[in-house]
């Protein structure tokens, strides 16, 4: 085992297939790990309703010991390129992050190319004011409240956070945003889809923001950014795509030196795009690590 608890093999596995987008992989890799994950001392409400649309479901994991005044709350959004995707395929987030004294809300939200930008953004809200509204009914406090999101769920957390527009009357109120892996400038990644090896068309991203290259400018997050700085966490894998590496690195540089943010920027070591996510909870601690970190830090200076 590694020091951040990734087998040995597992690693060597995924540095011989190199910065794929291998979904084939990672659940030959993990879903036996997973299938064992440890479940003791969560308890679970499934497909609670937070929206009129019939995506607007969410699920609870909530640790069998409450804690006064409440335990922090992740709100946490899957990935799957925008169109795809579902809250159970990301269960294991929910039992780890309980498991060590979260409660973890875990929603599905409107796919495209039924639903198009900015309607992951709004369903970030969306089910933060729910977390806001409901979360002190399952032990969590609701003034300690961080958003989190991997690939397309990261790109709408962003969208969601850094952009005034999409908050709330009452202000965003986040305790702390944590980004992994996400799309933060569909601009750069129309004009660079030969050096990022994206396909024309774009099979996720048009189906998302459209066809016309015209109207990326405005559905950006890194050209919108425009909120108040906040605690914010952001991170890529070592083996990631490469345009998953360029956009944090962009994203990073823009918010310190044109935005006033001082965010924390880690490389998941050893893993790529699917499988950091997919270690949560198998003893692996690469990703979950860091996260755990930087939410306890941010919950003791509240």
């Amino acid at each position: 085992m590694s020091i951040a608890g990734m087998p040995a093999d597992i690693a060597q596995r995924i540095r011989e297939r190199g910065p794929a987008l291998d979904l084939e992989l990672a659940q030959r890799l993990y879903l036996p790990l997973l299938a064992r994950q440890e479940r003791a001392g969560v308890a679970t409400t499934r497909d609670v309703v937070y929206g009129p649309d019939e995506r607007h479901r969410l699920d609870v994991y909530q640790p069998a010991i409450p804690t006064a005044p409440g335990h922090p709350v992740l709100v946490f959004f899957h990935g799957g390129g925008f169109v795809r995707g579902d809250k159970s395929h990301r269960d294991n987030i929910g039992y780890h992050f309980a498991r060590h004294g979260c409660l973890v809300v875990i929603p599905n939200y409107r796919l495209a190319p039924a639903h198009r930008w900015p309607a992951g953004a709004e369903d970030v809200i969306r089910a933060c004011q729910w977390a806001r509204t409901h979360g002190a009914e399952y032990s969590g406090d609701p003034s300690l409240i961080f958003l989190a999101g991997e690939s397309a769920g990261a790109a709408h957390v962003a969208a969601a956070s850094l952009v005034r527009r999409f908050h709330p009357p009452e202000g965003l109120r986040a305790a702390g945003v944590l980004l992994i892996s996400g799309v933060y400038n569909v601009q750069l990644e129309r004009l660079a889809r030969r050096q990022f090896g994206i396909a024309t068309p774009d099979p996720r991203n048009e189906a998302y923001f459209g066809a016309d290259p015209a109207s990326y400018p405005g559905m950006s997050t890194l050209a919108l950014i425009d909120a108040p700085p906040l605690p914010l966490w952001m991170s890529f894998a070592q083996l990631d795509l490469l345009q998953m590496q360029v956009q944090a690195g962009e994203l990073f540089g823009r918010l310190v030196c044109d935005h006033g943010f001082s965010p924390d920027l880690r490389v998941i070591p050893s893993h790529n795009h699917l499988t950091q996510v997919h270690a949560v909870n198998t003893g692996d601690e690469s990703l979950s690590g860091p996260m755990l970190e930087f939410m306890r830090a941010w919950s003791r200076r509240r």
